[in-house]
């Protein structure tokens, strides 16, 4: 029975994950072109989560103690830098350009990792699919174009927070390093409502607020509608996330992530036409793409070796054990 709910969740968990996934990046490249004041937007996307995760997932939040909450609050700063630098990124640079440098992020996570409790095993498949990783994105920079060089300090300090942010998530949810005691959904909800302190801040800084009023007042009934899907899709890719993950492998949750990569410079050349790429612009994406795609199976076959071999030490450990005791 258990079985079957699953086979019938998939098709209707990922369909809804992608349709989020695309719609997050589309949305917020619109929505920041109708609504340039990019802190106050980040800010709404964070509010509008905040109201809607504890009436959809009130059951689910949980959270251990007060102690997991200030160890988590590490994670806050990387989180709310990595919206408000993927904003910027967008606002400054074309979705290919953003897309195709994420990629290469495995490649710094990989070397801080060594550092954990329990470090990731390296193999040669991972190592081969970061040099395609690497060849891929310089292909893609043979093609770029004065314009598109004044957004690359917002792609690389986005692929910065979003690394520190896995790296921490990654610290603190997975069994096996340092984990904390809170839900999942309690997570998402703690990532927003603290993110909109430091957010807050940075509005008074730059006196954004001064701004704020003559952007509602150039907001168009479009612009409106742009800036309203950015903030469901914020909270639907959040659900969604978590629901897919919950399905399907690592490596399947990889593959669709890349998928949705292709689906997004599709849209970007063919469809709103506000980019056009070279040959070699588009050998190199897709190279990308494909490499990252080989280093989630790469990693995962890393990982399912570590865990066999854990395994068959168990059986050893007791027969020392009982001799021990004879």
């Amino acid at each position: 029975m258990a079985t079957g709910n699953t086979n019938a969740q998939l098709p209707v968990g990922v369909a809804c994950w992608m349709t989020c996934s695309v719609g997050m990046l589309v949305f917020n490249k619109l929505a920041i072109t109708a609504f340039p004041v990019e802190c106050s937007l980040v800010a709404l996307q964070m509010a509008a989560a905040v109201v809607v995760i504890p009436i959809v997932g009130w059951s689910t939040l949980h959270i251990g103690s007060f102690r997991d909450v200030l160890r988590w609050s590490m994670v806050v700063p990387f989180f709310t830098g990595m919206l408000l630098s993927s904003i910027l990124a967008l606002k400054n640079a074309p979705m290919s350009l953003t897309i195709t440098f994420r990629a290469v992020s495995p490649l710094v996570a990989l070397g801080i990792e060594q550092f954990y409790p329990h470090p990731q095993r390296i193999s040669l498949g991972m190592l081969a699919a970061i040099a395609i990783m690497l060849i891929g994105v310089g292909l893609y920079t043979t093609g770029l174009e004065g314009s598109d060089y004044h957004g690359i300090f917002w792609v690389f300090m986005n692929n910065f927070f979003a690394i520190g942010d896995r790296l921490l998530q990654r610290l603190m949810l997975s069994k096996d390093q340092c984990p904390v005691d809170i839900s999942k959904t309690s997570v998402t909800l703690l990532n927003n409502l603290l993110g909109m302190i430091p957010l807050l801040v940075v509005v008074c800084i730059k006196s954004e607020y001064m701004e704020i009023p003559g952007a509602i007042a150039s907001l168009d009934h479009l612009g409106m509608l742009w800036v309203t899907l950015s903030c469901l899709v914020g909270v639907g890719i959040s659900y969604s996330g978590v629901w897919v993950q919950s399905l399907i492998s690592a490596t399947s949750f990889l593959v669709l992530v890349n998928a949705n990569k292709f689906v997004i410079i599709f849209l970007e050349c063919f469809i709103m036409h506000t980019k056009v790429l070279t040959h070699l612009q588009v050998l190199g994406a897709s190279m990308t793409i494909f490499a990252g795609i080989l280093y989630g199976k790469a990693r995962e076959a890393v990982e399912a070796e570590a865990e066999a071999e854990k395994k068959a030490l168990i059986p050893q450990e007791g027969k020392k054990q009982i001799s021990q005791k004879v």
